[in-house]
Protein backbone atom coordinates (compact mmCIF):
# COMPACT_ATOMS: atom_id res chain seq x y z
CA UNK A 1 0.00 0.00 0.00
CA UNK A 2 2.94 2.31 0.75
CA UNK A 3 5.09 1.92 -2.06
CA UNK A 4 2.91 5.07 -4.02
CA UNK A 5 4.98 8.35 -3.47
CA UNK A 6 4.14 10.13 -0.55
CA UNK A 7 2.76 12.71 -2.50
CA UNK A 8 -0.03 10.83 -4.88
CA UNK A 9 -2.68 12.59 -3.21
CA UNK A 10 -1.53 16.38 -2.77
CA UNK A 11 -3.84 18.77 -3.48
CA UNK A 12 -6.69 15.78 -3.10
CA UNK A 13 -9.31 16.16 -0.34
CA UNK A 14 -11.42 12.97 -0.03
CA UNK A 15 -14.58 12.41 1.71
CA UNK A 16 -15.51 9.84 4.34
CA UNK A 17 -19.16 8.43 4.32
CA UNK A 18 -19.74 6.69 7.19
CA UNK A 19 -21.99 6.13 10.07
CA UNK A 20 -22.89 2.86 12.07
CA UNK A 21 -23.88 -0.39 10.45
CA UNK A 22 -26.53 -2.53 11.74
CA UNK A 23 -25.59 -5.66 10.05
CA UNK A 24 -22.28 -5.56 12.05
CA UNK A 25 -23.71 -8.04 14.56
CA UNK A 26 -24.84 -10.74 12.36
CA UNK A 27 -21.42 -10.70 10.53
CA UNK A 28 -19.34 -11.51 13.75
CA UNK A 29 -18.00 -7.87 13.65
CA UNK A 30 -17.37 -5.08 16.31
CA UNK A 31 -17.73 -1.36 16.40
CA UNK A 32 -13.54 -2.11 16.67
CA UNK A 33 -13.44 -3.83 13.65
CA UNK A 34 -15.35 -0.69 11.79
CA UNK A 35 -13.35 1.86 13.59
CA UNK A 36 -10.18 0.25 12.39
CA UNK A 37 -10.97 -0.01 9.16
CA UNK A 38 -11.69 3.61 9.20
CA UNK A 39 -9.02 4.86 10.72
CA UNK A 40 -6.71 2.15 8.39
CA UNK A 41 -8.23 4.12 5.25
CA UNK A 42 -7.64 7.58 7.19
CA UNK A 43 -4.06 6.67 7.52
CA UNK A 44 -3.50 6.00 3.53
CA UNK A 45 -5.30 9.10 2.79
CA UNK A 46 -2.78 10.79 4.74
CA UNK A 47 0.39 9.02 3.77
CA UNK A 48 -0.50 9.42 0.42
CA UNK A 49 -0.41 13.15 0.87
CA UNK A 50 -4.12 13.87 0.68
CA UNK A 51 -6.62 15.46 3.25
CA UNK A 52 -9.63 14.05 4.36
CA UNK A 53 -13.07 15.76 5.11
CA UNK A 54 -16.21 14.30 7.00
CA UNK A 55 -19.78 15.85 7.90
CA UNK A 56 -20.58 14.88 11.27
CA UNK A 57 -20.78 16.18 14.87
CA UNK A 58 -18.79 16.98 17.51
CA UNK A 59 -20.02 13.78 20.28
CA UNK A 60 -17.10 12.69 22.30
CA UNK A 61 -17.62 9.11 21.12
CA UNK A 62 -18.19 10.09 17.31
CA UNK A 63 -16.37 9.36 14.24
CA UNK A 64 -15.36 13.43 13.90
CA UNK A 65 -13.90 12.87 17.22
CA UNK A 66 -12.35 9.54 16.01
CA UNK A 67 -10.71 10.95 13.26
CA UNK A 68 -9.10 13.57 15.13
CA UNK A 69 -7.44 11.37 17.66
CA UNK A 70 -6.30 9.69 14.38
CA UNK A 71 -4.26 12.65 12.74
CA UNK A 72 -3.12 13.21 16.32
CA UNK A 73 -2.30 9.84 16.40
CA UNK A 74 0.20 9.66 13.39
CA UNK A 75 1.07 13.72 14.24
CA UNK A 76 -0.39 15.10 10.78
CA UNK A 77 -0.64 18.71 11.33
CA UNK A 78 -1.39 21.56 8.77
CA UNK A 79 -5.43 21.31 8.54
CA UNK A 80 -5.83 17.74 7.13
CA UNK A 81 -9.11 17.14 8.51
CA UNK A 82 -11.88 19.39 7.03
CA UNK A 83 -14.87 18.88 9.34
CA UNK A 84 -18.12 19.98 8.20
CA UNK A 85 -21.81 20.96 10.53
CA UNK A 86 -24.69 21.44 9.38
CA UNK A 87 -26.70 24.27 10.67
CA UNK A 88 -28.75 21.40 12.69
CA UNK A 89 -25.52 20.26 14.15
CA UNK A 90 -23.83 23.28 15.26
CA UNK A 91 -26.94 25.27 16.40
CA UNK A 92 -28.03 22.75 18.80
CA UNK A 93 -24.50 23.04 21.06
CA UNK A 94 -23.96 25.10 23.67
CA UNK A 95 -20.69 27.48 22.15
CA UNK A 96 -18.68 25.92 24.92
CA UNK A 97 -18.71 22.55 23.62
CA UNK A 98 -18.00 24.13 20.02
CA UNK A 99 -14.74 26.07 21.37
CA UNK A 100 -14.10 22.78 22.89
CA UNK A 101 -14.08 21.23 19.77
CA UNK A 102 -11.77 23.96 17.88
CA UNK A 103 -9.02 23.58 19.89
CA UNK A 104 -9.01 19.89 20.13
CA UNK A 105 -8.78 19.88 16.67
CA UNK A 106 -5.45 22.44 16.91
CA UNK A 107 -3.57 22.64 13.91
CA UNK A 108 -4.61 19.43 12.61
CA UNK A 109 -8.08 20.81 10.69
CA UNK A 110 -10.72 22.73 10.81
CA UNK A 111 -14.41 23.01 11.43
CA UNK A 112 -16.91 24.60 8.86
CA UNK A 113 -20.26 26.21 10.51
CA UNK A 114 -22.82 26.20 7.30
CA UNK A 115 -26.03 28.14 7.87
CA UNK A 116 -29.27 26.39 6.54
CA UNK A 117 -28.63 26.84 2.65
CA UNK A 118 -25.15 25.47 3.39
CA UNK A 119 -23.11 28.85 3.15
CA UNK A 120 -20.01 29.52 5.78
CA UNK A 121 -21.09 31.51 8.83
CA UNK A 122 -19.66 32.19 12.41
CA UNK A 123 -20.94 29.87 15.02
CA UNK A 124 -21.37 32.34 17.13
CA UNK A 125 -23.58 34.54 15.36
CA UNK A 126 -26.72 35.69 16.16
CA UNK A 127 -26.82 33.80 19.37
CA UNK A 128 -25.86 33.23 22.75
CA UNK A 129 -23.94 30.63 25.07
CA UNK A 130 -26.94 28.31 24.89
CA UNK A 131 -28.05 26.64 22.07
CA UNK A 132 -31.49 28.98 20.14
CA UNK A 133 -34.87 26.76 19.79
CA UNK A 134 -34.33 25.45 16.16
CA UNK A 135 -37.56 24.84 14.19
CA UNK A 136 -38.11 20.98 12.92
CA UNK A 137 -38.62 22.35 9.83
CA UNK A 138 -34.57 23.46 9.23
CA UNK A 139 -33.00 20.09 10.26
CA UNK A 140 -33.23 18.11 6.64
CA UNK A 141 -32.73 21.04 4.25
CA UNK A 142 -29.62 21.83 6.25
CA UNK A 143 -28.31 18.37 6.33
CA UNK A 144 -28.70 18.54 2.80
CA UNK A 145 -27.14 21.58 1.81
CA UNK A 146 -23.84 20.34 4.16
CA UNK A 147 -23.65 17.34 1.90
CA UNK A 148 -23.76 19.47 -0.87
CA UNK A 149 -21.50 21.85 0.11
CA UNK A 150 -19.55 18.95 0.67
CA UNK A 151 -19.23 17.04 -2.83
CA UNK A 152 -18.28 20.86 -3.88
CA UNK A 153 -14.76 20.23 -1.91
CA UNK A 154 -14.08 16.62 -2.47
CA UNK A 155 -12.62 15.30 -5.19
CA UNK A 156 -13.10 11.38 -4.09
CA UNK A 157 -15.78 9.76 -1.09
CA UNK A 158 -14.89 6.73 0.49
CA UNK A 159 -18.43 5.33 1.60
CA UNK A 160 -18.76 2.68 4.44
CA UNK A 161 -21.49 1.28 6.64
CA UNK A 162 -24.23 3.31 6.72
CA UNK A 163 -28.00 2.92 8.93
CA UNK A 164 -31.10 2.67 7.84
CA UNK A 165 -32.61 4.26 10.08
CA UNK A 166 -32.31 6.80 13.01
CA UNK A 167 -31.45 10.01 10.71
CA UNK A 168 -32.55 12.60 10.07
CA UNK A 169 -32.11 14.46 6.93
CA UNK A 170 -35.11 13.08 4.08
CA UNK A 171 -32.73 9.76 3.75
CA UNK A 172 -29.93 8.18 4.66
CA UNK A 173 -26.76 10.31 5.07
CA UNK A 174 -24.76 7.54 3.47
CA UNK A 175 -27.23 7.25 0.88
CA UNK A 176 -27.58 10.94 -0.33
CA UNK A 177 -23.78 11.51 -0.36
CA UNK A 178 -23.58 8.89 -2.95
CA UNK A 179 -26.45 10.25 -4.63
CA UNK A 180 -24.70 13.51 -5.07
CA UNK A 181 -21.12 12.10 -5.55
CA UNK A 182 -22.19 9.83 -8.78
CA UNK A 183 -24.65 12.51 -9.80
CA UNK A 184 -21.20 14.95 -10.45
CA UNK A 185 -19.05 11.92 -11.37
CA UNK A 186 -16.69 11.89 -8.47
CA UNK A 187 -14.54 8.50 -8.06
CA UNK A 188 -16.49 6.69 -5.61
CA UNK A 189 -15.18 3.51 -3.37
CA UNK A 190 -17.72 1.35 -1.83
CA UNK A 191 -15.96 -0.61 0.94
CA UNK A 192 -19.19 -3.15 1.67
CA UNK A 193 -17.91 -5.36 3.86
CA UNK A 194 -19.40 -4.37 6.93
CA UNK A 195 -22.82 -3.35 5.73
CA UNK A 196 -25.25 -1.31 6.11
CA UNK A 197 -26.61 1.39 3.23
CA UNK A 198 -22.90 0.60 1.66
CA UNK A 199 -23.76 -2.81 0.85
CA UNK A 200 -27.02 -1.28 -0.40
CA UNK A 201 -25.61 0.38 -3.00
CA UNK A 202 -23.33 -2.34 -4.07
CA UNK A 203 -26.55 -4.30 -4.56
CA UNK A 204 -28.01 -1.65 -6.81
CA UNK A 205 -24.78 -1.47 -8.79
CA UNK A 206 -24.10 -4.86 -9.15
CA UNK A 207 -26.43 -7.72 -7.29
CA UNK A 208 -24.38 -10.52 -7.33
CA UNK A 209 -21.22 -8.61 -5.60
CA UNK A 210 -24.25 -8.08 -3.00
CA UNK A 211 -25.16 -11.79 -2.71
CA UNK A 212 -22.64 -12.52 0.16
CA UNK A 213 -25.01 -10.76 2.60
CA UNK A 214 -28.50 -12.39 2.48
CA UNK A 215 -31.35 -10.60 3.84
CA UNK A 216 -32.82 -11.12 7.54
CA UNK A 217 -35.48 -8.16 7.30
CA UNK A 218 -33.55 -6.18 9.26
CA UNK A 219 -31.99 -4.85 5.62
CA UNK A 220 -35.45 -3.65 5.08
CA UNK A 221 -35.14 0.68 5.58
CA UNK A 222 -37.85 2.94 5.53
CA UNK A 223 -39.46 5.62 2.60
CA UNK A 224 -36.08 7.96 2.89
CA UNK A 225 -34.28 4.46 2.00
CA UNK A 226 -36.25 3.18 -0.44
CA UNK A 227 -36.05 6.25 -2.74
CA UNK A 228 -32.75 6.97 -2.54
CA UNK A 229 -31.86 3.18 -3.82
CA UNK A 230 -34.03 3.32 -6.78
CA UNK A 231 -32.48 6.83 -7.26
CA UNK A 232 -29.37 5.27 -7.35
CA UNK A 233 -30.33 2.30 -9.80
CA UNK A 234 -31.78 5.24 -11.77
CA UNK A 235 -28.58 7.24 -11.78
CA UNK A 236 -26.85 3.93 -12.56
CA UNK A 237 -28.56 2.89 -15.68
CA UNK A 238 -27.09 -0.17 -15.83
CA UNK A 239 -23.71 1.10 -16.15
CA UNK A 240 -22.55 -1.32 -12.87
CA UNK A 241 -18.70 -0.47 -11.73
CA UNK A 242 -18.26 1.47 -14.57
CA UNK A 243 -20.08 4.57 -12.83
CA UNK A 244 -17.82 4.61 -9.95
CA UNK A 245 -14.59 5.99 -11.94
CA UNK A 246 -12.74 4.98 -9.19
CA UNK A 247 -9.79 3.27 -10.79
CA UNK A 248 -10.50 -0.43 -9.92
CA UNK A 249 -11.29 -3.18 -12.15
CA UNK A 250 -14.24 -5.04 -11.74
CA UNK A 251 -12.88 -8.31 -9.98
CA UNK A 252 -11.11 -5.24 -7.52
CA UNK A 253 -14.43 -3.43 -7.20
CA UNK A 254 -16.37 -6.76 -6.29
CA UNK A 255 -13.62 -7.70 -3.55
CA UNK A 256 -13.87 -3.93 -1.87
CA UNK A 257 -17.56 -4.96 -1.66
CA UNK A 258 -17.03 -7.67 -0.07
CA UNK A 259 -13.82 -7.70 2.28
CA UNK A 260 -14.04 -6.28 5.79
CA UNK A 261 -10.08 -6.91 6.77
CA UNK A 262 -8.72 -3.27 7.28
CA UNK A 263 -5.78 -3.93 5.41
CA UNK A 264 -7.01 -5.07 2.43
CA UNK A 265 -9.76 -1.99 2.10
CA UNK A 266 -7.02 0.25 2.49
CA UNK A 267 -4.74 -1.56 -0.45
CA UNK A 268 -7.66 -1.64 -2.59
CA UNK A 269 -8.39 1.96 -2.15
CA UNK A 270 -4.95 3.23 -2.34
CA UNK A 271 -4.76 1.10 -5.97
CA UNK A 272 -7.77 2.68 -6.73
CA UNK A 273 -6.65 6.16 -6.16
CA UNK A 274 -2.53 5.36 -7.50
CA UNK A 275 -4.15 4.89 -10.64
CA UNK A 276 -6.69 8.17 -11.10
CA UNK A 277 -3.59 10.16 -9.74
CA UNK A 278 -1.29 8.70 -12.29
CA UNK A 279 -3.95 9.15 -14.74
CA UNK A 280 -4.09 12.15 -13.64
CA UNK A 281 -8.23 11.52 -13.21
CA UNK A 282 -8.70 13.73 -10.29
CA UNK A 283 -9.99 17.35 -10.53
CA UNK A 284 -7.87 19.13 -7.91
CA UNK A 285 -8.69 23.10 -9.14
CA UNK A 286 -11.46 23.01 -6.52
CA UNK A 287 -10.90 26.26 -4.11
CA UNK A 288 -9.93 25.26 -0.81
CA UNK A 289 -12.56 25.58 2.16
CA UNK A 290 -12.78 28.96 3.60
Amino acid sequence: MNLLPPDTLAKVRLGVSVSPSADLGRLGLLEEHFRLAIGELARMVLVLGGDLQYCGHLAPDGYTTFLMDELKRYDRQNDRLSVLLAWAVHRRLPLREIRRAEKDLGLFGSIQYLDIAGIPVKFAAGRGEEPPDLPEDEIAPSLSAMRQASIGQTQGRLFIGGRRFGYQGMMPGVLEEALLALSQGQPVFLAGGFGGVTHDLVERIDSRAAAWLPADGSGIGDHGWRTGLEKISEINGGRSWEQLANGLQVDENRQLAATHRSSEIAALVSLGMGRLAQAKAFLTNLEPPK
